[in-house]
């Protein structure tokens, strides 16, 4: 991974700890991937014919914009005290945050975001913006929630979906980057054990189920040995809801990455119910992968997030 073609990773701030962790989880991921950093704020005062700068009168260096100027250097000293050399780069920009970051989604590496900034409600676990440009971006969004668990794997769920074989490269490419394993969990459940109308319980060979699931998994893993040779994968069919197996697997791992929208989603769910639940319950940061559209690759800056 480099920056020749001009993609930077890009994480927004609003003067947050929130987005202050989300800086610092930036500020690794460009270094592991030879990028440069964008810190943008989303600057919405002038949208709402709120005056911003200093009031005549008032001590000087007052005024909303000057306000967002600090926050913005704020957050770039913390990307600096991450790696001095890091080139780091920061920018206001009129406009509300949700569109900020999507306008510039489509040339980003990856946005990362804070679980929930200032605008937050309290009882929301993850906030608007992260879920709005997690399921609308186009590039892989990475939430800063949890902790990252140290000498844990990368931890990827495949269900065989369209966005699932972007989701597998984007955490192998993760977990060749970090050094780490790769753990991908395929979540499966039994068959109903009635069927309408049936008077006598549906049967079923649990061993036959579970090498069908570990034979489906393998098939969605075939050739990224070959693709990433340096990463140990551990293929585990899970039998349990898919929510519950990678929150699960989250409590001992780096890094969950989960496509935006999987088999049994509403077709108009851009991004999954299983997406958004583990954004909000991970114990770890959670990276959003969508599948890529005409042109894209799944590696490069476009893929959607």
């Amino acid at each position: 991974m480099d920056s020749a073609n001009g993609a930077a990773v890009v994480v927004g701030v609003d003067g947050s700890e929130s987005a202050l962790r989300a800086v610092r989880l930036a500020a690794a991921e460009a270094i592991r991937r030879h990028l440069p950093l964008r810190v943008v704020h989303a600057f919405i005062w002038p949208l709402l014919r709120v005056p911003v700068d200093p009031v005549a009168g008032n001590p000087p260096g007052g005024g909303l914009r000057r306000q967002a100027e600090k926050l913005v250097e704020q957050a770039v000293a913390a990307a600096r005290a991450v790696d001095p050399g890091l080139p780091v780069t920061g920018e206001i920009i009129d406009g509300e945050a949700s569109a900020v970051l999507l306008g510039r989604s489509p040339t980003a590496a990856t946005i990362v975001l804070g679980e929930r900034g200032l605008g937050g409600f309290t009882a929301l676990l993850v906030g608007s913006v992260a879920i709005q440009v997690a399921t609308h971006a186009g590039c892989p969004v990475l939430v800063a929630r949890g902790e990252e668990h140290a000498g844990g794997p990368v931890v990827v769920g495949v269900d065989g979906s369209a966005a699932s074989p972007a989701a597998v490269e984007y955490a192998a490419a993760q977990a060749s980057a970090r050094g780490v394993r790769l753990r991908a969990v395929r979540a499966y459940t039994h068959p109903a054990t009635r069927r309408p109308g049936d008077i006598q319980p549906l049967v079923y060979d649990e061993a036959r189920l579970r090498d069908e699931e570990a034979q489906a998994l393998a098939e969605s893993l075939a050739g990224l040995a070959e693709r990433h040779p340096d990463v140990p994968v551990d293929p585990e069919p899970v039998p349990a809801r898919p929510v519950a197996a990678l929150v699960e697997a989250s409590r001992r791992a780096q890094l969950v990455v989960v496509g935006a929208r999987g088999h049994g989603e509403l077709a108009g769910l851009l991004l999954g119910s299983v997406s958004h639940r583990v954004l909000h319950h991970s114990a770890c940061p959670v990276a959003v992968v969508r599948a890529p559209g005409p042109g894209r690759d799944g590696t490069g800056p476009a893929v959607a997030g």
